[in-house]
């Protein structure tokens, strides 16, 4: 655990007493800002806060440890203040939190390579994991420098980079009948329970109509960050292509799903953001299995709120 970034959290929510003004001063979403002052309450042995359906109130033990917190976030925050003065600028970057760390880690390194090959270019790359809903928002309170977003978003002001497309296949828990086969229809999918991504309200449009489409209705749709109920064999669940134990990936029939992705900005992009850009086509390609969009250009869409549901 991230000892220092949770206690980061921490800090943030006992100033709000809201987990929702706390998740938008930290660009995130509040299920997992929820699931990470869990964790740290698990990992020191006590309950931080006491939460009911009309507010939240530190407990005794939450107040003993605040000024403590504070006192390590500011000094780690003054530590990398100090060393990012010998190493330039910093991008800020948004990633979608199921790319995965080792995308994620490519990422990192193709930068720092293609910074090697711009003398000028003295950039670090600060990447946070973030859904697009806060990642649009990020970028347009400047709190992000760049964006790898999913389309559609309904985000004006924004520029784009090129758009890249990922077919994803359904996950299955082990023992599902349909796990057998070699492919699966999204008509045989028809009266199970669907898992979505959180944060991603253009995505879900998109993903349930073509779903509509092709003779699958879901029975119930629930948002969660976690594959729980897929592995439990109440839900199924789209994606890129795993290996987890209990589940089982499959691709879908004539491939209906098409999920574009892109890097944005707000503005004209900097050369640093053109470098990033450039590097995370050719990772993105590399490492998730992404090709070129032959498509028209990206589409906005006027979405609805999202329900906040986490299994």
């Amino acid at each position: 655990m991230d000892l220092v970034k949770h206690l980061r959290y921490f800090t943030v929510v006992a100033e709000e007493l809201h987990f929702g003004n706390a998740a938008i001063r930290l660009g995130m979403a509040q299920p997992p800002l929820s699931q990470r002052i869990r964790r740290l309450e698990e990992e020191l042995g006590v309950r931080l806060f006491d939460r009911s359906s009309r507010q939240v109130r530190l407990t005794e033990a939450g107040r003993a440890l605040l000024a403590e917190a504070r006192e390590i976030v500011d000094r780690v925050d003054r530590l990398r203040a100090l060393a990012e003065r010998g190493e330039g600028e910093v991008l800020r970057v948004g990633v979608p939190p199921d790319l995965g760390s080792a995308v994620i880690a490519a990422l990192i390194d193709g930068f720092r390579e293609a910074g090697g090959e711009e003398p000028d270019l003295r950039v670090r790359l600060a990447p946070a994991e973030m859904w697009s809903t806060d990642q649009v928002a990020g970028l347009a309170a400047g709190t992000l420098d760049v964006g790898v977003l999913r389309h559609p978003v309904a985000a004006p002001g924004l520029s784009f980079g090129p758009v890249l497309v990922q077919r994803p296949g359904v996950l299955l828990a082990e023992p599902d009948p349909l796990a057998g086969r070699s492919s699966v229809h999204l008509a045989d999918l028809a009266g199970r329970r669907l898992v979505l991504f959180p944060g991603e309200p253009g995505l879900q449009e998109e993903t349930l109509a073509e779903c509509r489409r092709h003779g699958f209705v879901p029975e119930e749709v629930h948002e969660a960050q976690t594959l729980g109920l897929v592995i439990a064999g109440t839900a199924i669940a789209f994606g890129p292509r795993v290996e987890l134990p209990g589940l089982r990936w499959r691709p879908l029939l004539g491939e209906p799903l098409a999920w574009r992705i892109s890097t944005a900005w707000r503005g004209e992009a900097g050369p640093a953001a053109a470098v990033f850009g450039a590097v995370a086509v050719r990772v993105l390609k590399e490492n998730a299995g992404m090709t070129d969009d032959g498509a028209a250009p990206v589409r906005r869409v006027r979405t609805r709120p999202a329900s906040g549901f986490l299994a």
